[in-house]
């Protein structure tokens, strides 16, 4: 029968089998609450009904809270309203899991006596990832099944685990045999009521507590170990915190602390701006003028131009998916460069454990490396990754165009350059666009997707297609100098270089934008980079602090030296010899050196990135300031828990921004001055959230 319009009852053989069928993905929305809570007593109450299976229909167990309800007015039944009655339910609950079994849908699970799942299934309380911890028991059951050690690792890492290996941790009772678990699942739970199995409730286990009480240390190793893997972010933190009080609390006592820091993380800005960037990489997915219904074209080959570093990247994201590439390149021994360059990661990649040796060889033999642009007449895309200079690319566009068959789509991997004036090279611009992958192409999430002014909509329908293949977070912006990414960076640094020359040093700078949440700085990540990229040695005018150490021979990591000095074991030290070079020509140009704050680095780093973003938002560069968040987060290791620039601007406060421009505007010219969009919408008490410009594009 139908209890509501997502929960189904039925009773077989004496089990009562409760079937929640919520799609997509069965979260414990109100509606499922209440459903199960109304199913489970009215199994308890029938004399015919010997044990209970919870079971899903579609293609997962409950996946979940339902996020959309946080910060809301509680709807009963209460997850924990559920979770008590099943737990206390006077006969046996089966749980039984396939899919995922995640966050709140695992701490269902919890409470259930027993635990069947199909192999294919997996558990995991992923909660940290939107800047929280389980909020309803999670970090007090699983720590007493599992063990402290493996239930830390789990809630920190937000990792799934896979049904075999959950099984063997003792997080399930049984693996299901055969394709129906619903059979499977009612078949163990008559087992359970013949064999008189007892009540078992999880949160009255402590063995594998006593085992974490006789080893003081283990919570001080553990935070030692991941230190840099947390750094910056509350929750990991939290969640050690009351894995803690499970280990030294009754379990009454362990819940309140948990609702505790669950409720003050709810309330905090970190949750606020993970949970931001959440929603903002699903936002990006819906492109303005693109109908979700949109017809693509077929992607069975591709080709990719340049077998460099940012070519062989690109190509191995199209053979990690099974999707056949032509590598061309000029000549011999730069194709067999890159071909072993790829062939060394994937074999690197299986030593990690992280894939297999069968793998590596099915990658490569989609591999065809060539020397004749001709040999890409039946990709059906084609990317090129020449170097980065218009006039190279244009001719590049012009011959693929006379070789490219019809309908194929054109792509190149610039980073600043016109994507108009590169598809005028070829006599079919709407087939062309740019997509620009990230170095390291095939590690990185982002994938700038350009539209140009004339690319089509199904060319566009099919990169964003595409991009969630290769595993990639695909935003589409517009055509622009630098599009959305390069074009902010560049703000970032040019106040970085002036802020060296008036007074900062580069391990200053810095220091101030990691200590903010960025994994490196401007000048430590140049060094990492090469300075020379970009450089030429016969154009070279010492007119820079870059172009000065590019002459001395000091070209980032590499050499050993850039703004730093890199030792044997590649760590960045201040250089004595870069300081000297700084306030040389800081005195030749006339410069007078003075003592800059912390907060002004910060300032002057990061408010002139918020001004470009209003300045993309109302040029319709960028569709939403969302999508500008999900470009920072995915391609330029902006702190997730800071929610991109945009949205941190909005925590930082609009007039506080604009006040700060319009000062150093004064002081340090019009690069300071106040984008239009960022004085109406502090004149009228607007955020960039609210903001509905053109379309990108």
């Amino acid at each position: 029968m139908k209890i509501n319009s997502v929960v189904d009852y039925a009773v077989e053989a004496g089990v009562a089998v409760i079937t929640v069928d919520s799609p997509p993905v069965n979260a414990l929305s109100a509606p499922v609450r209440a459903g199960v809570y109304r199913g489970v007593e009215t199994a308890t109450t029938d004399a015919a009904v010997g044990a209970i299976v919870l079971i899903c229909a579609g293609r997962t167990f409950c996946a979940g809270a339902d996020i959309t309800e946080f910060g809301k007015p509680p709807v009963s039944p209460l997850l924990q309203d559920l979770q008590s009655l099943i737990e206390n339910a006077p006969k046996p609950v089966v749980a039984a899991i396939h899919g995922t079994a995640l966050g709140g849908g695992l701490e269902l699970a919890l409470v259930a006596h027993y635990r069947i799942a199909v192999p294919a299934a997996s558990c995991g309380l992923p909660e940290v990832n939107i800047g929280l911890i389980p909020g309803a028991g999670g970090s007090q059951r699983l720590p007493r099944v599992v063990g402290v050690e493996a239930a830390l690792e789990m809630i920190t890492s937000a990792r799934h685990v896979p049904a075999a290996q959950a099984h063997a941790m003792g997080l399930l009772d049984v693996l299901a045999q055969g394709p129906d678990l619903r059979a499977a699942a009612v078949a163990f739970a008559r087992r359970v009521m013949a064999e008189g199995r007892p009540l078992r409730k999880v949160r009255e286990l402590d063995a594998k507590l006593q085992a974490a009480r006789a080893a003081p240390g283990l919570f001080a190793e553990f935070r030692a170990g991941h230190a840099r893997q947390f750094r910056g972010f509350l929750a990991p933190e939290y969640a050690i915190r009351a894995v803690e009080a499970a280990v030294n609390l009754p379990f009454d006592a362990g819940i309140a602390e948990e609702k505790r820091l669950f409720r003050e993380l709810l309330e905090g800005s970190q949750s606020a701006a993970q949970r931001h960037a959440f929603f903002a990489e699903r936002r990006a997915a819906k492109v303005p003028g693109v109908p979700a219904d949109m017809p693509t074209r077929t992607i069975a080959r591709v080709g990719v131009i340049g077998a460099g570093t940012m070519g062989g990247g690109i190509a191995m994201n199209f053979l990690s998916a099974g999707i056949p590439v032509v590598l061309v390149e000029t000549s011999r021994e730069a194709l067999d460069r890159g071909i072993g360059v790829i062939r060394r990661n994937y074999e690197n990649s299986a030593k990690r454990g992280a894939s297999g040796a069968a793998d590596v060889a099915r990658n490569m033999a989609l591999l065809t490396g060539s020397l004749a642009l001709g040999d890409l007449a039946d990709c059906d895309l084609v990317i090129e990754a020449v170097f980065e200079q218009m006039a190279i690319k244009q001719d590049v566009f012009a011959r693929l165009d006379r070789v490219a068959k019809p309908g194929a789509i054109l792509a190149s991997n610039t980073s600043y350059l016109d994507i108009d004036a590169i598809a005028a090279s070829t006599s079919r611009p709407g087939d062309v666009l740019g997509l620009h992958f990230f170095s390291p192409a095939n590690i990185m999430r982002l994938l700038e997707i350009v539209r140009g002014r004339d690319t089509a909509v199904d060319v566009i329908a099919t990169a964003m297609k595409l991009a969630r293949t290769i595993a990639k977070v695909g935003v589409v912006v517009g055509n622009c100098h630098g599009f959305v990414g390069n074009r902010m960076l560049a703000a970032r640094n040019r106040e970085a270089d002036r802020l060296v020359l008036e007074g900062a040093l580069p391990w200053d700078v810095d220091r101030v934008l990691y200590e903010f949440g960025f994994p490196m700085g401007p000048f430590r990540m140049r060094d990492l980079a090469g300075l020379d990229i970009g450089w030429d040695a016969a154009k070279s005018s010492s007119s820079t602090v870059r172009e000065l150490l590019c002459e001395m021979g000091r070209r980032g990591q590499k050499t050993g030296a850039g703004y730093y000095d890199h030792h044997a074991a590649r760590n960045a030290a201040p250089s004595a010899v870069t300081e000297r070079l700084i306030l040389d020509f800081a005195a030749r140009q006339g410069v007078a050196r003075r003592a800059i704050a912390d907060e002004e680095i910060l300032e002057r780093c990061l408010y002139p990135m918020v001004n470009e973003g209003a300045k993309i938002l109302e040029e319709g560069i960028a569709a939403r300031s969302s999508d500008i968040d999900t470009v920072w987060l995915c391609g330029y290791g902006w702190p997730r828990y800071r929610g991109g620039q945009m949205f941190w601007a909005e925590l930082e406060g609009l007039p506080k921004i604009l006040g700060r421009l319009r000062a150093l505007q004064q002081v340090h010219g019009d690069e300071f001055r106040p984008a239009p969009l960022l004085e109406r919408l502090v004149a009228q008490g607007g955020s960039f959230h609210d903001f509905a410009g053109p379309d990108a594009g």
